[in-house]
């Protein structure tokens, strides 16, 4: 199938899903928090307005800062709602599991007895008679308990979905974090060991990754101080106009290493525009390594660096796909092995014949919510950090951009500062 195919039905599934959402919250918001009928009626335009601010800023005549705007708020909002949606189906499982348990204990609460037994009317006498209130006085009505617990779970579902999307769309997505993580690396050289690598990934370079995300990164490379920096993909998110924010990111991050900048696409890359986004990073001064390697070191010690294709390639239609053996074709058998790679879902492949992988892709999950629902989700539970299999270990970059909403939340986007250690 077409790749254009494949992204109209992504498309036109996810409307209908953002829609669903928005009907289920809006229903459950009307009933649960009694709103009248201009409140029903408000709350459904905006949750309209917000798919229709996604189309127009995705598809419209929209461009720069009045795009990303536009987009943003739809997102914004849809992702509240999404939250929100999830919450409520856990406050319906709590509930009726509420109901279940108290009506079965009911049941066992009857008795035979009870069932038999003959009321007594209750003697009244004057000092039993109930005494009415003063006229003057009326009692205001009260909200049943279980409708007061109905509104107080429903309203809070609501209020932490909203203000979780707003967290992550105005702060969350810049919480820039480096992480510096020591890996043993076996034959290592004593001359190498401690040799820094920095690695970005999933930087998403387009409508809402621009001039501020870059001078970001720049800075916090430089106080990550590195000796190498890598690239694993997903550079720029969807259009190859975008690509020369990569070429001045590689100029500027070239000054900060010894061993320079090396790169290889991701998935993104190829939706984008691959062609454009390698011309970019080769005119920045980087190296590309599709299905190649370059030695890291000198006389006194070295390990190879190796670069593989995105695994998706040829699955949307592209030539190309990762080539392993091709890679290390001529790396010495006894030598120390880092390997870069886009999907980290390639890590069972590689196992054994590299001693380090490093990859991206995943984003940690990007917006978890208590829980991260890419650990059940995701080919091996491979989503952020450190994993071991058959003697070789993977690193997984929880990625410096975002993809689809633009908001982080419980997933803060990562540099990582690799220091590798003679084992």
């Amino acid at each position: 199938m077409p790749l254009s195919i494949r992204f109209l039905i992504f498309f036109v599934t996810l409307m209908v899903a953002l829609g669903a959402a928005g009907a289920f919250v809006h229903r459950r918001a009307s009933h649960d928090l009694g709103l009248g009928p201009w409140s029903r009626r408000a709350l459904g335009a905006l949750f309209v307005a917000a798919i229709g601010a996604i189309l127009i800023g995705r598809l419209g005549p929209f461009e720069g800062q009045a795009a990303a705007a536009v987009t943003m708020f739809g997102f914004t909002i849809e992702l509240g709602v999404i939250i929100s949606a999830v919450l409520l189906l856990v406050v319906e499982g709590v509930r009726g599991t509420g109901h279940g348990a108290a009506a079965l204990f009911r049941r066992v609460q009857r008795t035979p007895a009870a069932a038999l037994a003959v009321p007594v009317e209750p003697q009244t006498t004057e000092a039993t008679l109930p005494v009415a209130p003063p006229a003057s006085v009326a009692p205001s009505p009260a909200i049943p308990r279980r409708a007061f617990i109905t509104r107080a779970a429903s309203g809070s579902a609501m209020l932490i979905g909203g203000s979780s999307s707003l967290y992550g769309s105005l702060f969350g997505r810049h919480d820039y974090q480096i992480e510096e993580v020591p890996v043993p690396i076996p034959n290592l050289p004593r001359s190498l060991d401690g040799y820094t690598i920095v690695q970005l990934s999933d930087i998403h370079f387009g409508t809402f990754v621009g001039d501020a995300e870059l001078e970001a990164a720049v800075e916090h490379v430089r106080l990550a101080r590195p000796d190498l920096v890598v690239l694993t993909g997903d550079l720029v998110d969807h259009d190859a106009a975008y690509a020369p924010y990569l070429g001045r990111l590689v100029r500027r991050l070239n000054e900060l290493g010894r061993d320079g900048v090396a790169m290889i696409p991701g998935n993104h890359d190829y939706y984008a525009g691959v062609a454009e986004v390698l011309a970019a990073a080769e005119g920045g001064g980087a190296e590309v390594l599709v299905n190649g390697s370059r030695l890291i070191g000198d006389r006194g010690g070295q390990f190879a660096l190796v670069g593989v294709d995105d695994v998706w390639t040829g699955r949307n239609g592209f030539d190309g796909g990762p080539d392993l053996d091709r890679a290390l074709l001529t790396v010495p058998d006894d030598m120390p092995r880092v390997l870069l790679c886009h999907n980290p879902v390639f890590f069972p492949e590689a196992a054994g014949r590299v001693d380090l992988q490093l990859s991206g892709h995943t984003h940690g999950g990007q917006v978890n919510l208590v829980v991260n629902p890419a650990e059940v989700v995701l080919p091996y539970g491979y989503v952020a950090g450190l994993y071991e299999r058959g003697g070789s270990t993977l690193y997984v970059n929880r990625g410096f951009g975002t993809a689809g909403p633009p908001s982080r939340v419980g997933s803060p986007p990562e540099i990582t500062k690799l220091i590798l250690t003679a084992a």
